[in-house]
């Protein structure tokens, strides 16, 4: 009787992953035809060779005959004597780290205000916050031009202010205008991510604050603000690594070689022939730069809930 009992369990378990392999099946399918396969091509390409004659990569598939010639040319591209990505990987990291700090300082207050302030308009806000998400990014960007023009409702601004005496040219390659498309465009991201983290706060937390004596200020600083720093971790890196990557708000905003973006970079060399393996190799360098935080996020989220529990 204990033998066919235990028989019984093994079948319903075995029984029981099959069931949920099948459910995780369409997703797994999904993974391998829309990332795995497209990125093991990339690979292919960057370990692979050009052909001289029609200067067009020749993917490589076995990687026993990869190549690493297009990584020491991309390696050279940035250290080397006559290296041009170097300092446009460094002007692209000034740019997302000072737009994400603009759009944590901007972000943080209105997920704050919306979860502590808003009461009955909650629905509201974060309706109004969600909205952006239904116009394509490209849209937001035109608006975007639309305002900075010349003749825009911007320079008007400034103008009727006093505070500039004729209208300045913000597309003209200005790091401001770049910087600031990109707090525009991932902004709402983080917002709602803030708005996640800290609407789940324990309101009994802070009550226990202000109980012991706590201010406003101290509670904030002493409960709330430690409290979200998961919120803040996961929502910085979900606007960084985009960001680092953008290469489409230059283009919009601004267009100059004194502005470009590493994106830009490996756009414009997916775009010419003789150099597409280079650009499948300097996106694999730039994957890898962007394991790190996600590598960190990690393990800083495994232990945030070991020490939760």
């Amino acid at each position: 009787m204990a033998e066919e009992t235990q028989r019984r369990g093994w079948a319903e378990r075995a029984q029981n992953r099959w069931v949920w392999a099948g459910f995780a099946m369409p997703g797994i399918i999904w993974l391998v035809l829309l990332f795995i396969v497209p990125f093991y091509v990339v690979l292919a390409i960057a370990g692979g060779e050009l052909n001289v004659i029609f200067q067009s990569p020749v993917p490589v598939w076995n990687p026993l005959h990869w190549t690493g010639a297009n990584f020491a040319a991309v390696f050279h591209d940035l250290v080397g004597q006559t290296a041009f990505v170097g300092p446009i990987f460094l002007r692209t990291l000034v740019y997302v780290g000072v737009a994400s700090v603009l759009s944590l300082l901007i972000a943080y207050p209105a997920a704050y205000f919306v979860t502590r302030y808003a009461g009955r308009r909650k629905v509201l806000f974060l309706a109004l916050l969600i909205a952006p998400f239904w116009i394509s990014y490209m849209m937001r960007m035109l608006a975007w031009i639309d305002l900075l023009q010349t003749n825009g409702y911007i320079n008007r601004a400034l103008i009727d202010l006093h505070v500039v005496g004729q209208p300045v040219d913000w597309l003209g390659g200005k790091s401001l205008t770049v910087i600031l498309g990109l707090v525009y465009g991932y902004i709402p991201y983080l917002i709602l991510v803030l708005y996640a983290g800290l609407d789940r706060i324990d309101q009994r937390l802070l009550e226990a604050g202000r109980d012991l004596g706590l201010g406003r200020v101290r509670t904030f600083v002493r409960v709330t603000l430690p409290l979200s720093r998961q919120a803040i971790l996961t929502g910085m890196l979900i606007t960084v690594l985009p960001m680092v990557g953008d290469y489409f708000t230059n283009q919009m905003l601004s267009g100059a070689s004194s502005t470009a973006m590493i994106g830009n970079v490996i756009d414009s060399q997916l775009n010419t022939a003789s150099q597409q393996s280079q650009g499948a190799a300097l996106s694999l360098l730039l994957l890898a730069v962007l394991l790190v935080p996600m590598l960190y996020y990690v393990f800083q989220t495994r232990r945030a809930s070991e020490q939760a529990y």
